[in-house]
């Protein structure tokens, strides 16, 4: 298969930190919420680093702290994290790049651009 294909990702990720509070119910019925950021948002979901260990496939809500909306998502990857804490990645169930409320960069743009202090 062409490695141009397999490469490709649903969309740009960006490192960004945004404030979000993600809240749900634990395996045990209890109601968790816990306030932390991103660490890679896109327009389909986030990396965030928590310090409640969630399980792969159960449904939450993220909140984006600075605008208030919500989003439905479901965990799809937990991996234990430096400080006793988990990076958790979130998939929404609904694409939404506008949850962020940024611009992703064209998909033209290189991270191979000449530096501009060094050209000339």
């Amino acid at each position: 298969m062409d490695a141009s294909i397999t490469n490709r990702r649903r969309s740009q990720r960006l490192f960004l930190q945004v404030r979000v509070i993600v809240a749900g119910k634990l395996p045990n019925q209890s109601d968790f919420s816990e306030e932390t950021h991103t660490i890679v948002v896109n327009a389909h979901g986030a990396l965030v680093e928590m310090a409640t260990a969630l399980e792969q496939g159960q449904n939450v809500t993220m909140q984006n702290v600075r605008t208030s909306d919500k989003i439905e998502c479901r965990v799809m990857l937990v991996k234990p994290a430096p400080s006793a804490k988990f990076s958790t990645a979130f998939e929404f169930l609904k694409p939404n790049p506008d949850f962020w409320r940024i611009s992703f960069p064209p998909e033209d743009w290189s991270t191979r651009h000449l530096d501009p202090k060094k050209s000339g």
